[in-house]
């Protein structure tokens, strides 16, 4: 259990703070200082930024500033308890993603590219299957750094959203269950007292 509060909530939204409460309940004890979290309406995401009730960019539930330890989401998911620790849960893991160590990342690494190697369809959220679909219409992409990288981080974050929001079923969890297993094991051996920087 979080010893301290690591979730902030923004005061225009404190409304939303059982539902954050219930999922610090949760989630291991996460190390580090407090990430603020906020809500604006329809998120959108292009050009790199982030926008709020506009008329251009992609829909987005979310967005992470790892320097400035802030999350915003999309006040939608504060009508929706499940779907906003799901959410919430792979943003957080973007803090844990930069703080692991390269032995770790390299050993995940080696877990996904088994998978990749035994042509495993599915994933554990659309933003990594986005990814992977991508990856799969041109496979000499997996050589390049930079999109392959974006794949991972993503597989880590919804994989982390699965084993720890408390959601244990949901459309976008469409990797084989064996595959699943393997990834929980991952999880369990990379964090084995439980407490996960970010």
């Amino acid at each position: 259990m979080i010893t301290r509060p690591i979730l902030r909530l923004s005061r225009n939204h404190r409304s939303s703070s059982r539902f954050i409460k219930a999922l610090e309940k949760r989630l291991p004890s996460l190390q580090g200082p407090s990430v603020k979290v906020g809500f604006l309406p329809a998120l959108t995401a292009g050009a790199r930024k982030l926008y709020s009730n506009r008329k251009f960019g992609e829909p987005v539930y979310a967005a992470t500033y790892i320097r400035k330890r802030k999350i915003v989401l999309d006040q939608e998911l504060a009508r929706s308890p499940r779907e906003l620790a799901r959410i919430l849960t792979h943003e957080l893991f973007h803090f844990a993603w930069v703080r692991l160590s390269n032995q770790s990342r390299d050993s995940y690494e080696v877990l996904v590219r088994e998978e990749w190697k035994r042509h495993t369809r599915g994933e554990l959220g659309w933003s990594a299957e986005s990814r992977k679909m991508a990856l799969s219409r041109t496979p000499r992409a997996i050589h390049r750094p930079k999109p392959w990288r974006e794949y991972l981080c993503e597989s880590f974050c919804d994989t982390a959203a699965w084993f720890y929001s408390g959601v244990r079923r949901h459309p976008e969890f469409t990797l084989p269950q064996r595959y699943r297993e393997k990834r929980a094991e991952w999880f369990r051996a990379a964090f084995p007292a439980g407490k996960i920087p970010i």
